[in-house]
């Protein structure tokens, strides 16, 4: 699917989100384009600060498992959706994905996407974002969010450079 069709998509996800599951349309898109369109949706919300549209594209069981390194110690922190929900952000984030690799068996997909992050307009961190997806019906909703939270040379910032404000 060509890069500029992207943006349909992820307004689409966004309107089949604040709708009725039993509103949807069929399913007319590649799978794998779907998936990634969720992802992306995910990270838009996300950066507008709109919680609500992030938990909107996730399952009521969904969890989320940020991971570090802290001291040289590997680690994670379980999120629910329910927690994540109850949680706006405090600070404006700017999260971007690039280069997604996704696959689809069915009902279930997954996209692995690198991405950088910018908090108040500064740069944190980069790493790597693992969505994995169920179908309910003709809809993707994220099952699990996993992240890393890396600094170069361990992960690299976003092609395009810096956000611009």
């Amino acid at each position: 699917m060509p890069r500029r069709m992207l943006p349909v998509l992820v307004a689409l996800v966004f309107v089949t989100a604040n709708r009725s599951r039993a509103q949807d349309t069929a399913v007319t898109a590649d799978p794998v384009d779907q998936v990634v369109a969720v992802a992306e949706a995910a990270l838009d919300a996300i950066s507008a600060g709109d919680v609500v549209a992030l938990t909107d594209l996730m399952v009521p069981e969904a969890q989320m498992f940020p991971t570090s390194v802290r001291e040289g110690r590997a680690g994670y922190v379980v999120r629910t959706r329910d927690e994540q929900r109850n949680s706006p952000w405090s600070v404006q984030v700017v999260e971007r994905g690039y280069d997604a690799e996704a696959r689809v068996s069915g009902t279930v997909g997954m996209v692995w996407m690198p991405y950088d992050l910018y908090v108040d307009g500064e740069w944190s961190h980069c790493g790597a974002d693992v969505f994995t997806m169920v179908r309910s019906g003709s809809d993707w909703l994220i099952a699990s969010m996993a992240w890393s939270v890396e600094q170069p040379p361990d992960c690299r910032a976003h092609p395009d450079g810096p956000p611009s404000n």
